[in-house]
C-alpha cells in the first residue's frame, strides 16, 4: 500500500490482518511507531496514517476540527481495509476516540478496537491547576475568541516515565510531533469528548482499554468511564510502572502484546 505522506508509518505484515494505528493530538505517526514494529512482528499489517492539520505546525492544527480529524482517520481505515481480511484499530488519548468512532459510525469496518489511556479531562497527577481548571471550563471559555491564540506547552515528562524513551520522544519533533498544543485544541477534544460520551452506550464494537495506574495526564477515572458506559463488549487493563504515553514508555511491548492478544481472542470477533 501506498502512504500518503513521507511523515506516515507502514509496514506489510504476513497473517493477512490489518491494525490501523492512530496518533494524539499534536501528535505524528513516528509516535507509534515502536508498538506498530511489534505488532508488525506478530504478523500484523500496521499503517500510522496523518490526522488532518497535524505533522507540521501550530497554524495547520488550529485550522482542523475533530471531524477533520475524524474523516482522515476513517479514510486510512477504508484504504488499509481494502489490503487486509481483517481490520482493527490502536490509538492514543485522542486517536483511540477517534478509533471508537469511526468503528461506531462505520459498521463491519473494525472487528475491534484498542483505546490507549483515554482522556476527557486533563486530570493527572502532574498537569499544572491551572490547565486542569481551563480543562474543566473549556465549554464555555470555547466562546471566547482568544481562546483560539493561546498555546500550551507540554508536560515535562511528555508523558513518559522513562529518561531514555523521554529523550527518543524529544526527536520526534523533526518528525512532525509538535512540543506544543493549541487551545482550539482543547477545545476539539472537548467537543470529540461529547459526541463520544453520547454515542458510548450504542457502541457494539469490541473493545480494550488500557491505562497506566500512574498517567500523569488522564486519571484512571477516563478509563473506567469507557468501560462502565459502553454498550459493547470491552475489557479494561492495567498498565504499572508507566506514564501517559504507554505506546513509547518501558512497557509498550506489554501494550503491543497485550493489543494482539486481545484481537485474536474469539470474543474480538463477536457481533451484537
Amino acid at each position: 500500500m501506498q502512504v500518503t505522506d513521507p511523515l506516515e508509518f507502514f509496514a506489510q505484515g504476513t497473517n493477512g490482518k490489518g491494525i490501523l494505528l492512530i496518533h494524539g493530538m499534536s501528535g505524528a505517526p513516528a509516535e507509534m511507531r515502536l508498538v506498530g514494529r511489534h505488532l508488525n512482528r506478530r504478523g500484523y499489517t500496521v499503517y500510522a496514517p496523518l490526522l488532518a492539520g497535524h505533522g507540521r505546525d501550530m497554524t495547520a492544527l488550529q485550522r482542523t476540527s475533530w471531524e477533520d480529524w475524524l474523516v482522515s482517520a476513517t479514510e486510512a481505515a477504508e484504504r488499509l481495509a481494502q489490503q487486509t481480511s481483517a481490520l482493527f484499530a490502536a490509538g492514543i488519548c485522542v486517536g483511540g476516540k477517534l478509533g471508537l468512532l469511526a468503528g461506531h459510525r462505520n459498521p463491519g469496518l473494525l472487528k475491534a478496537v484498542a483505546v490507549y489511556s483515554p482522556c476527557f479531562l486533563y486530570d493527572g497527577w502532574n498537569v499544572p491547576f491551572y490547565l486542569s481548571l481551563l480543562a474543566r471550563f473549556i465549554g464555555p471559555l470555547s466562546r471566547i475568541p482568544f481562546l483560539d491564540r493561546l498555546s500550551f506547552a507540554e508536560l515535562p515528562s511528555l508523558g513518559i516515565k522513562d529518561p531514555r524513551r523521554r529523550q527518543m520522544m524529544e526527536l520526534m519533533s523533526a518528525e512532525g510531533v509538535l512540543d506544543r498544543f493549541p487551545g482550539k485544541g482543547m477545545v476539539e477534544m472537548h467537543r470529540l469528548s461529547g459526541a463520544l460520551k453520547k454515542q458510548l452506550p450504542h457502541m457494539r464494537t469490541p473493545t480494550l482499554i488500557l491505562h497506566a495506574r500512574e498517567d500523569d495526564l488522564s486519571a484512571p477515572r477516563n478509563a473506567r468511564y469507557i468501560s462502565r458506559h459502553i454498550g459493547a463488549p470491552s475489557e479494561l487493563r492495567w498498565v504499572d510502572d508507566s506514564y501517559h504515553m504507554i505506546h513509547i514508555d518501558r512497557h509498550y511491548r506489554q501494550v503491543a502484546d497485550t493489543t494482539a492478544d486481545y484481537f485474536e481472542a474469539g470474543h474480538a470477533a463477536v457481533r451484537y
